[in-house]
C-alpha cells in the first residue's frame, strides 16, 4: 500500500518551489499537486491523457475547449485528453490534485509520433 498525508504532499510540494509535484506513479494513474499563485498564469499544454482536477484551496476559474467555470475548494473537474485547458483569473493561491489515467506522459500525441 502507499498511503499519503495531504498536508504533507503540501509541504513537499512548497519545498519543491516548482508548480507542479508528482508525488505517486504508476502504469495507469498518477498523481500531483499543481500549485498557481493569485494573479499567476497557467501555461500548460493538453495532454495526452486523461486528467481530473480536485481543488483543496483558492479560487480561479478554469477554461475547457471554449466553456469557463468558477472553480473553489472542493471543486471537481474532468479534462478529456487532449482538449485544451488551463486555469485563469486566480484571486486567490490556487492548489489542487491532480489525477492523470494512465499516468502523465506514458501516451505518445499524434505530433510525436510522426
Amino acid at each position: 500500500m502507499q498511503a499519503f498525508e495531504l498536508g504533507d504532499v503540501i509541504d513537499e510540494s512548497r519545498r519543491s518551489a516548482r508548480d507542479y509535484l508528482e508525488f505517486l506513479r504508476t502504469p495507469d494513474l498518477s498523481m500531483g499537486v499543481y500549485r498557481l499563485p493569485a494573479g499567476g498564469t497557467d501555461s500548460q499544454s493538453p495532454h495526452t491523457e486523461d486528467e481530473a482536477y480536485y481543488i483543496i484551496g483558492g479560487r480561479a476559474t478554469i477554461r475547457v475547449a471554449d466553456e469557463d467555470r468558477q472553480v473553489r475548494t472542493g471543486s471537481l473537474v474532468y479534462v478529456a485528453k487532449n482538449v485544451e485547458h488551463r486555469f485563469h483569473s486566480i484571486e486567490e493561491a490556487l492548489t489542487a490534485l491532480v489525477f492523470f489515467a494512465p499516468a502523465e506522459n506514458t501516451r505518445s500525441s499524434a505530433k510525436d509520433r510522426q
